[in-house]
């Protein structure tokens, strides 16, 4: 193990067991996450990027469950204990493995690894006050007087830049713009000081000028805290501007990661480089047209044999992509991609 590497997602399969059939909303993820770093999970609706997160935290309800795989987490025991991390001897704990309701999993979720949620009107109580849910926490955590969680939710919300901190602490999210809800949020997320934040989509339904301003907030906080992100986004201009690595996924599958220059400069994945070709590039002609993906995403239902891709891939391999799933392959460059293009044991080097 690297001494770097804060979490490793080997293998990880969460299904959903419904009437109308299964869903392999996540189907054999592997994902690696280094100390300090911003990784971008990037991918179309519905490829399971949510539930992967949702996967780590231990939150995915019934008619859900994971079903296999691996979620290791590197967590450093001073870290765990709210000391420093520096020289701390490094424990490892498989996530999946816990009881989801168990004080194990409850004493890191929250506190060693947080979640930004995707929409903050949805994910914050209507009935109680910003300072009330950002309090529970540090309670929940933290052997504190109810005075001293107040004082420290004034301080995250001031370190968020929420303007007139102890008055807007005993308001009510509907009293707020949605720019400040999810000020809000950061700040109960980073309450605790976890060292893996979660972001799903946190600047969904924000005008651009907002989404630049959390962004910003983000990066600026990472930097204080020494935490590593996990960003789920569509916006692939968001991840060449904030994150250090991309993970690609697709109908449940991380299809290609590494670095972001690796990833826009070369993409290795047929997907990735349709994902790449089909956005609008600046300088470009107005006169001239996108290339989108030709397709559509297979039902989740019905999903089909070999690569997942294959259907709507320009480079599909008759009687391998159709037949046989990729499996995970590391290139020379240190990036990881799941195409039969790349595999030196097919002899069909791209």
């Amino acid at each position: 193990m690297s001494d770097d590497l804060l979490l490793e997602i080997k293998g990880l399969k969460t299904q959903f067991f419904l009437d109308e059939g299964l869903v392999e909303a996540v189907n054999g993820v592997n994902l690696k996450i280094r100390r300090g770093a911003t990784v971008g999970l990037v991918g179309e609706s519905g490829c399971g990027k949510s539930v992967t997160a949702f996967s780590v935290l231990n939150l995915v309800t019934r008619p859900g469950r994971v079903v296999a795989g691996q979620i290791l987490f590197h967590r450093t025991l001073a870290t765990a204990a709210g000391g420093d991390a520096r020289g701390a001897q490094v424990e490892t704990i498989d996530l999946a493995a816990l009881d989801p309701d168990g004080k194990q999993m409850s004493a890191v979720r929250g506190k060693e690894i947080a979640m930004i949620f995707q929409e903050p009107m949805v994910s914050l109580s209507m009935m109680h006050t910003i300072g009330f849910q950002i309090m529970e926490a540090i309670l929940l955590h933290f052997d504190v007087s109810q005075q001293e969680a107040r004082q420290r939710a004034i301080q995250i919300l001031n370190k968020v830049g929420i303007p007139n901190a102890a008055e807007r602490v005993d308001m009510y999210p509907f009293q707020l713009s949605g720019g400040m809800r999810q000020r809000a949020m950061i700040a109960m997320a980073l309450s605790c000081n976890p060292t893996l934040l979660i972001a799903d989509e946190p600047t969904t339904a924000l005008d651009v000028t907002t989404q630049a301003q959390i962004l910003e907030l983000m990066l600026h906080l990472q930097k204080e805290f020494g935490m590593s992100i996990l960003l789920i986004t569509h916006d692939l201009g968001v991840v060449a501007e904030t994150c250090d690595e991309v993970a690609v996924m697709y109908l449940g599958e991380v299809v290609e990661q590494g670095s972001v220059r690796q990833i826009f400069h070369s993409p290795a994945h047929p997907y990735t480089q349709a994902l790449l070709n089909s956005i609008p590039k600046l300088g470009s002609s107005k006169a001239g047209r996108l290339t989108p993906i030709e397709g559509t995403v297979p039902d989740p239902y019905n999903r089909p044999t070999g690569c997942p891709f294959h259907p709507r891939c320009v480079r599909f391999i008759k009687d391998l992509c159709d037949q046989d799933n990729p499996p995970q392959i590391e290139l020379n460059d240190g990036r990881s991609v799941r195409c039969w293009l790349h595999d030196p044991r097919q002899g069909v080097q791209s």
